[in-house]
């Protein structure tokens, strides 16, 4: 007697028309290369985002400031019609900044206020801190990577580098505080670094005396100017702190001070 062997259970064909469906290891292939494609696509869009951020928004915003920079010495040139620094409107240009260090070229109009849209722009000055010249802290931001990256290469300032503001009427000289002879940036007799890194939270570094209470007297003229630390990052905040050095006003001197020339 023989035994007959099982039959094998074989899939029934499919419908006319339709395609067979594909294995099991084909369909594998098929998911892993559509996630493949979707990782590609995500790298292209931040690839495309990064770009935009460094190098699209820096040629934007050079353009921008080269408007700001026209219109404000047209302004200028009308002196009669000058709104006064002290009563500039949060958005109107307040004045120009010059970092010899920085590059003997180097000047960048600042806007009043500290907001993205004025950020975006050019530096911004903190509403409420003091005008140049004055007895107290006349304070900047500025964006360190992108939007024109202004204070990108802050950190390379030593003591005694000049940042000049200008305005319609007087070129402000500020030197960077610190031991000039050695360097060191914490070493000012004042007792307020030249430089420091600090966490975003610390408000104080823009009080009338940096460093102290922002209810406290000023003990002097300061310039302070804050931009994100680490590039790239906005995890904490780098700062740079210089005191008045001279005023000298535009009609003695239209062409600036010995200090523009300084590197």
């Amino acid at each position: 007697m023989t035994h007959t062997q099982p039959l094998e259970r074989v899939p029934p064909p499919p419908p006319a028309g339709e395609p067979a469906p594909a294995p099991p290891r084909e369909r594998w292939r098929r998911v892993v290369q559509g996630i493949g494609e979707v990782f590609v696509t995500c790298g292209l869009v931040v690839l495309l985002f990064v770009v935009y951020e460094l190098v699209v928004t820096d040629v934007l915003t050079d353009r921008r400031q080269g408007e700001l920079s026209q219109q404000l010495h047209e302004d200028w040139d009308r002196s009669p019609t000058v709104v006064p620094v002290h009563e500039s409107k949060v958005g109107d240009a307040f004045g120009v900044l010059h970092i010899p260090r920085l590059g003997l070229d180097y000047e960048r109009v600042v806007l009043e206020g500290t907001e993205e849209q004025q950020l975006s722009q050019g530096p911004g000055h903190y509403t409420g801190t003091a005008m140049p010249g004055e007895q107290g802290n006349v304070s900047f931001a500025g964006h360190r990577v992108g939007k024109g990256s202004p204070f990108l290469e802050l950190d390379q300032l030593v003591p005694g580098d000049p940042i000049v503001v200008e305005t319609s009427d007087s070129w402000f000289v500020y030197r960077m505080l610190g031991d000039v002879a050695t360097g060191d940036v914490d070493a000012d007799p004042s007792g307020i670094p030249g430089r420091q890194i600090v966490r975003p939270e610390e408000v104080d570094v823009i009080s009338p005396t940096p460093g102290q209470a922002a209810s406290a007297p000023p003990s002097g003229a300061y310039l302070t100017l804050t931009t994100c630390h680490p590039r790239y990052s906005a995890r904490q905040r780098l700062i740079v702190h210089a005191s008045l050095d001279a005023t000298i006003s535009k009609a003695d001197l239209p062409n600036g001070p010995a200090a523009l020339n300084e590197r």
